[in-house]
């Protein structure tokens, strides 16, 4: 399909999606999806659960973690070049149990860093090092904002800042 450039403004009663077709079986997926109030997406509440994202369901939206009843695990698919998810915490107090990001693949890294905001001494930046760490531990957190961004079909772009008294860490999946 031709790329459209338009001149002035582009209008739609039922907002935009965007979309990336697979070149080879023609699937659709939906990266992400402006709703028609000119916003992102709705918010989505997680349940205190374990859940794998998918681009249609979270894509482009913010995602709000609850209070947590014990160790929990998000697991992203593989990156696609511009799908992004917005983490937040919305708890009433700091966690006494762990908030677990993994990319779902030993293959697929995490490249950027978290800033720590330590409850008991310094802040200070962790960082992935971009080439085996596919896992980000939040241990005992608190307030919390997570942004991850495909930045191809291999890697994941992660920012954010964390707080709490144990560092977030990175590691192998």
């Amino acid at each position: 399909m031709a790329n459209t450039t338009f001149q002035g403004p582009v209008r739609s009663e039922n907002g935009f999606t965007s979309i990336t077709k697979n070149s080879t079986t023609g699937a659709i997926t939906t990266d992400f999806t402006i709703n028609n109030t000119g916003l992102l997406a709705t918010p989505v509440a997680l349940a205190d659960g374990d859940v794998t994202l998918s681009p249609t369901t979270h894509g482009g939206r913010v995602l709000m973690v609850p209070a947590i009843g014990s160790n929990r695990t998000i697991t992203l698919g593989a990156p696609t070049a511009g799908l992004y998810y917005k983490i937040i915490y919305i708890g009433a107090a700091e966690e006494a149990e762990n908030l677990i990001i993994k990319s779902g693949s030993d293959t697929n890294f995490f490249k950027g860093c978290i800033i720590h905001a330590d409850s008991n001494a310094d802040n200070v930046s962790v960082y992935a090092n971009g080439t085996d760490e596919s896992k980000l531990t939040l241990t005992d957190f608190g307030c919390t904002e997570i942004n991850l961004l495909g930045i191809d079909s291999t890697n994941w772009a992660i920012w954010g800042i964390s707080q709490g008294e144990d560092a977030p860490a990175f590691a192998t999946n």
